[in-house]
C-alpha cells in the first residue's frame, strides 16, 4: 500500500513540475497559514484553493504579490501574498 501511495506522490509531483515549469527537487521552504479572517477562495488554473486556517508549504516565493504552495492534499498553486500569515 506504502508503494502505491508513494508513486501517486511521485506523479503529482512530475504533474506540477509540467504545469509550472519548475525544474529541479522540490523542496519545502517554510510553513505559512491562511488567514482565519481571509474569504476562502476555490482556485483555478494555477491557483490553490484556499480554506481559512490551512497550513500550507511554501515552496517559491516567486513574486510580491503571490507564492508558490502545496497543500494537505499535495495539491500545488499559487496563492496571494496578502491572506497568508507566519508560523
Amino acid at each position: 500500500m506504502a508503494l502505491k501511495a508513494c508513486k501517486k506522490e511521485e506523479k503529482m509531483d512530475r504533474g506540477f513540475q509540467k504545469k509550472f515549469k519548475f525544474e529541479g527537487n522540490i523542496n519545502v521552504l517554510t510553513q505559512m497559514m491562511v488567514d482565519p479572517a481571509a474569504t476562502e477562495k476555490r482556485g483555478g488554473a494555477k491557483n490553490l484553493p484556499l480554506r481559512r486556517g490551512e497550513i500550507l508549504d511554501v515552496i517559491q516565493f516567486t513574486n510580491q504579490e503571490q507564492i508558490l504552495c502545496r497543500n494537505s492534499q499535495r495539491r500545488y498553486g499559487y496563492v496571494p501574498r496578502a491572506v497568508l500569515l507566519p508560523l
